[in-house]
Formats: structure tokens, sequence, C-alpha cells
């Protein structure tokens, strides 16, 4: 049987996550992206966020398996208790449950932060294709989200026009 554990995410694990993300960028609508970010930019993307929220890896038998972190959903104070979550698994180890024990870690440290509103921006379409499933906006789904805008049309990758749809889990009281 596989060994999962969750941790902190550490600067070192920028060369690991710099591939799992990059995966994301070069196949799929998922990430609006167009480039993917170099390990020092990954790097510096790690430190931005872990100065004020969680960062957190699954390790599955000893190697990074995935990852999940809260950031800013926006500047103004008034928003200081709702975040935006993005959550990346190797593609060859998705729907194995990392993501599941990814969020319900995240989720807890979030509630400890008195946070209230989770939001995940989820690319969509609604036919289904080669890069883009409804994979993602399933799985919030499943865990409790659901959704509150769509935002038609607003990323453009591969040649094609994809949705936004914003989704939201409340995880504390307000």
């Amino acid at each position: 049987m596989s060994d999962y554990m969750i941790r902190d995410v550490r600067e070192d694990d920028a060369a690991e996550l710099s591939r799992i993300y990059s995966y994301y960028v070069m196949n799929t609508a998922v990430s609006f992206e167009y480039e993917a970010p170099s390990e020092q930019e990954f790097g510096e993307r790690i430190k931005k966020i872990t100065a004020k929220y969680p960062y957190l890896v699954c390790e599955k038998d000893g190697r990074i398996a995935g990852y999940v972190y809260a950031g800013e959903y926006s500047s103004r104070e008034a928003y200081s208790w709702t975040v935006a979550a993005s959550i990346y698994v190797k593609n060859e180890l998705r729907r194995h449950g990392i993501g599941t024990m990814l969020y319900a870690e995240l989720e807890k440290r979030l509630m400890d932060m008195g946070i209230v509103n989770l939001l995940a921006g989820t690319a969509y379409c609604e036919n289904e294709d080669e890069y883009l499933t409804h994979g993602s906006y399933d799985f919030h789904a499943a865990r409790g989200f659901h959704q509150v805008a769509r935002l038609e049309t607003v990323g453009k990758k591969f040649g094609r026009w994809y949705d936004l749809v914003w989704m939201q889990k409340k995880i504390g009281e307000g």
C-alpha cells in the first residue's frame, strides 16, 4: 500500500512543482498560462504565497504527487476572509484521492486562520475537448463547492475560447 503524507511546501520543491504544473500549461486549457514558469519563477511564487497562506504538497511513497495553495482573492481589506485556491496533481496520479487529501488539510488550516470563503476558478467549456474536460469542475463540486459565476469566453488557448467558472465553498462562519 502506498504511503501518503501532506506537508508544507519547501523552496526546494519548486523544480518538481514546476514539472507538475508544466504538464497542465503545455497540454491543457486547465491553466490559461501559455508558457510554463521556470523553476526560479515557481520558487518566487512559493515565497510570495507562503508569506501569508498555506501551501501544501502531498507525497506518495516519498515523491511529490500534487500540491494545493490558497492565495489572496483581492487586496481590499473587506475580502480578508476570502481566498482563492489552486490545486494540481501529477497527471498520472489523478483520481487517486490526492486532491481530496490536499483540500481537507488546506481547509483545516484556512479555518484555523479564520477564513470563511474558499473560491476556485475552473476553466470550462460546454462540450469537453482534447484540452479540457469537466474534471476540475466535477472535482470541486464533489467537495462541496458550488458555481457562483460564469465568465464566458474569457480565456483563449490552443486557438479556442474557454469560460471561467468561479466556484465557492463556505468553510467558516461569516
